[in-house]
């Protein structure tokens, strides 16, 4: 027993085992894909009004209110009680789901949801403290594996039990509760880290898995400056953490984290380069949330739930399979992005719109399936890269900062497109016209990089026949 505890302290193995066993069954949640039809059906029987306009608006307002805290939090204490925390959000939002009625439990369930996501960031930041450096492209590549796999696993279950089976909507949501409530166990077992990214740094500054090895993360041993120039001086590169005290004041190392945080943020945007990747990043997953949170409803609108068969399991699952394969080609496309990324950006922005285009002219359910996956396809092909373009010659810490800073402003934009879009209190519009609304800002999004990305091939261009045109002069 004495061996296994020490085995279990120091090897990676066992902290990666636990992680990606809480990480399966916290993800494997066959009901998610049936929450509208749950929602609207005889179970909970609300309207699609209640649910769009005024249910699932509070999830993001609660994600917003919580998500800077609980960053931060979770480096202070971390990572395990928040872990902890998590669990326990994930019981209590579906035993309201099971056994709560109306709108204002409802509003309660998106609120703990809400929670759920916001500690998501404690998942991956936790295998990154109890294991070294030489292990981060493994661990990273089964803790994205493991989620991918229990993603489309629930899917295809769910899927399965509502066609096959006829099993309930409630029964789904009665194992997805088993599910999470196994999740919450696992978090037990986990070893309490030693250290932290921000509050608790041990030693030097470490770099993110190389982008070659990890197919769904990217990073890099390339230096941790913020700068373009690939080739700076260590000089440029980002400061190293300054030693620890024994015994620091707490408030004032509080506060001189987050003196440092802000520093590392404004030499990171310094960089035009970063600043216009972490842009896309923020509108496109800004409005990539809004579809994924609204998309069950625009299905139940072509085809209402409780007239027609409903495969939203089989096409997540599906849409899941794809995601992960446009991720992984991108590690095999020999491309140069620093001139054709944003081109790159520009035109799969266009194919979102255009995908969004067509869920909100066309009453056809099985074309409305179609664009969601073209739209998710495009989605997960370019945050791969944009990724890959943010981390590439940044230290971990910094990744993470910008990770979480670019992921609370698209929350921003979030907020006040479902504020105006879809709440009650604003416009309210129907879920159409609400896609309607969605393309249009791709559209936006498509022309801004566009336009950009013409000009920065138009400009090295003229450099490089300035360029030949000076050599042959002399």
């Amino acid at each position: 027993m004495d061996c296994w505890k020490r085995a279990a302290g120091h090897s990676w193995i066992y902290p990666t085992l636990i992680i990606c066993a809480n990480g399966f069954f916290s993800t494997m949640r066959p009901s998610e894909p049936f929450l509208t039809p749950y929602l609207t059906g005889p179970e909970k029987n609300l309207t699609i009004e209640e649910v769009t306009n005024q249910i699932f608006p509070v999830w993001t307002y609660s994600y917003l209110a919580l998500l800077f805290p609980v960053f931060l939090i979770t480096d202070y204490v971390r990572y395990k009680p928040i872990l902890l925390l998590q669990g326990v959000s994930f019981i209590v939002t579906w035993l309201l789901l099971l056994f709560a009625h109306g709108v204002v439990a409802m509003q309660v369930v998106e609120f703990f949801y809400g929670m759920v996501t916001a500690t998501e960031v404690a998942y991956y930041a936790y295998i990154y403290s109890v294991v070294s450096a030489d292990h981060y492209q493994r661990v990273t590549s089964y803790c994205r594996s493991i989620t991918l796999v229990a993603a489309t696993v629930a899917a295809v279950l769910g899927q399965l039990l509502v066609s096959l089976a006829d099993v309930s909507y409630f029964h789904l949501n009665a194992i997805t509760l088993a599910s999470v409530s196994l999740a919450f166990v696992c978090s037990f077992f986990l070893p309490m880290p030693q250290k932290s990214m921000f509050f608790h740094r041990k030693g030097v500054t470490e770099a993110l898995p190389g982008p070659d090895k990890a197919v769904a993360t990217v990073g890099s041993d390339r230096p941790s400056s913020c700068q373009e120039d690939k080739s700076s001086a260590p000089a440029n590169r980002g400061p190293a953490p300054e030693p620890q005290a024994d015994n620091p004041k707490p408030q004032k190392h509080v506060l001189s984290v987050l003196v440092q945080l802000s520093k590392d943020l404004r030499d990171c945007y310094s960089s035009r380069k970063l600043l216009y990747w972490s842009l896309w990043w923020a509108l496109a997953t800004a409005g990539f949330n809004q579809v994924l949170n609204y998309i069950q409803v625009l299905w139940d609108f072509r085809a209402p739930s409780h007239s027609s068969a409903v495969y939203n399991g089989a096409v997540e699952a599906i849409a899941t399979i794809l995601g992960s394969a446009t991720s992984m080609a991108v590690g095999y496309v020999k491309v140069n992005w620093d001139l054709s990324g944003e081109l790159a950006l520009g035109i799969f922005s266009a194919m979102d719109a255009g995908s969004l285009f067509l869920m909100h002219f066309t009453d056809n359910i099985w074309a409305c399936y179609a664009g969601y996956l073209v739209f998710k396809a495009c989605y997960m092909l370019l945050i791969t890269i944009a990724t890959f373009q943010i981390a590439v010659n940044l230290s971990m810490q910094r990744y993470a900062l910008m990770f979480g800073f670019n992921n609370f402003v698209a929350l921003v934009i979030q907020t006040i497109l479902t504020l105006v879009v879809v709440d009650s209190k604003g416009l309210g519009l129907d879920i159409s016209t609400q896609f309607l609304i969605y393309s249009s800002y791709f559209t936006f999004i498509a022309g801004v990089f566009l336009i950009r990305s013409i000009y920065t091939i138009m400009s090295i261009k003229c450099r490089n026949t300035s360029a030949a045109s000076e050599s042959i002069d002399l």
